[in-house]
C-alpha cells in the first residue's frame, strides 16, 4: 500500500510514518518546507502550499489512501490573526487536496482519513461522549472542527470513503501538551488547573499512530475518537505526572484568571472538561497498547530517562 501524509514531519506524522513502514506501506508527504523533501524507495517527500494553491500532483502517483494531518498547531496564543491561521490552515490544506483529485485523471485514491478534535465536544463535568453527539461547544474550537470536519466530507462526492479521527490530549515526549506540563512539575512549581476535575480525555502518541494505520488497514467509514479508554481528572494526570518525575505537588490549584492573563483565549484549552468514550474504534477490534495513564506516562518517561542516560553515557566517552 501507499500512503500520501500530510503533516508527516509532525509530532503525530512522525510517529506514523514509522508505523507505516513497519507495516511495509510506502510514503509518499506533502511538506511546504523544500528542506524536508527526502527521497527514498520507502518514503518520497513533494512541495505544497495550500496558501498559494501550489501542489507538486506527482504526490498521488500510486496512492491509495490520504491520512490528512495538516493544520497549524493550537498551542500557542489565539490573536485574533493566529486564530485565522489555525482554521485557514485546516480549511486550505483540504481545499487543494480536493481539487488536486478533481483534476487528476485516473488517480488511485479511493479513501481518505483526516485528523479532527474532541474540542468538538461541549464542556462538561458529567457528560459522557460517544461519536453521536449533537451538540457542540460554544467555543473557538468548536467552531473549527465543525468547519474542519465539513470541509473532509466534501471528499464523499469524489466517491472516496471518509473517516475522521478526534484527537484528544496527545502523550508524547517529543511533543505536544505534555512536555509543557512536565516543565513545572519539574521544577517543583507543578499544579493542577482550576478546580482540577475537568476531564482530560488523553492518548499515547503510538495508540493514535495506531488508529489512523487500523483505519486504513480495514478501510474504516465515519467518526471516530481518538482517545485512550480511560479519561482522568486534571488532577489525577499532574499527580500521575509528578509521581514519575518523583517530584512533590505542594501549591495551591492554578486559578483560571491567572492563565488567563497568561495565555489569553488559548487557556481556554486548560480548563474545558471532554470525557470521550473510545467504545467505537475499540467495537472495530481495535487494541490499545496504553489503556491508563500510569501505564503511558510510565512508558513515556522510561524512554526518555534512557534517552538522556545514553547522551550521558556518549558525553562521558568522549571526554575520557
Amino acid at each position: 500500500m501507499k500512503v500520501l501524509i500530510t503533516g508527516a514531519t509532525g509530532l503525530v506524522g512522525s510517529e506514523l510514518v514509522s508505523q507505516c513502514h513497519e507495516k511495509g506501506y510506502t510514503v509518499n508527504y506533502l511538506t511546504t518546507s523544500k528542506n524536508k523533501i527526502v527521497s527514498d524507495s520507502n518514503y518520497q517527500g513533494y512541495f505544497w502550499n495550500p496558501d498559494t494553491a501550489e501542489i507538486d500532483k506527482e504526490c498521488l502517483n500510486g496512492v491509495s489512501v490520504i491520512i490528512n494531518l495538516a493544520g497549524a498547531s493550537i498551542s500557542k496564543r489565539w490573536t485574533e490573526d493566529y486564530k485565522k491561521v489555525i482554521l485557514r490552515s485546516r480549511i486550505n490544506s483540504l481545499e487543494l487536496l480536493k481539487i488536486t483529485l478533481q483534476n487528476t485523471i485516473n488517480h488511485t485514491v479511493t479513501s481518505i482519513v483526516s485528523a479532527s478534535a474532541i474540542g468538538i465536544y461541549p464542556d462538561s463535568l458529567s457528560d459522557y461522549y460517544t461519536e453521536d453527539e449533537k451538540n457542540v461547544d460554544d467555543s473557538f474550537l468548536g467552531e473549527v472542527v465543525v468547519s474542519w470536519e465539513n470541509k473532509v466530507d466534501e471528499f464523499k462526492p469524489l466517491g472516496l470513503t471518509v473517516a475522521k479521527v478526534r484527537i484528544g490530549l496527545v502523550m508524547s515526549n517529543d511533543g505536544g501538551a505534555l512536555p509543557e506540563m512536565t516543565k513545572p512539575v519539574k521544577f517543583f512549581v507543578g499544579a493542577a488547573f482550576g478546580s482540577g476535575e475537568q476531564w482530560q480525555s488523553w492518548i499515547h502518541i503510538s495508540d493514535l499512530a495506531g488508529i489512523f494505520l487500523y483505519a486504513i488497514t480495514n478501510e474504516l467509514e465515519g467518526i471516530y475518537n481518538g482517545v485512550a479508554p480511560n479519561p482522568v481528572t486534571n488532577n489525577k494526570l499532574v499527580k500521575e505526572i509528578a509521581k514519575n518525575l518523583h517530584r512533590p505537588l505542594f501549591l495551591p490549584n492554578i486559578p483560571k484568571f491567572i492563565m488567563h492573563t497568561i495565555l489569553g483565549d488559548m487557556a481556554y484549552i486548560l480548563f474545558a472538561s471532554q470525557r470521550v468514550s473510545s467504545k467505537k474504534i475499540e467495537e472495530e477490534g481495535y487494541i490499545f497498547q496504553y489503556a491508563n495513564i500510569c501505564h503511558a506516562l510510565a512508558d513515556i518517561f522510561n524512554k526518555e530517562n534512557k534517552c538522556v542516560d545514553s547522551k550521558t553515557k556518549i558525553t562521558k566517552e568522549l571526554m575520557s
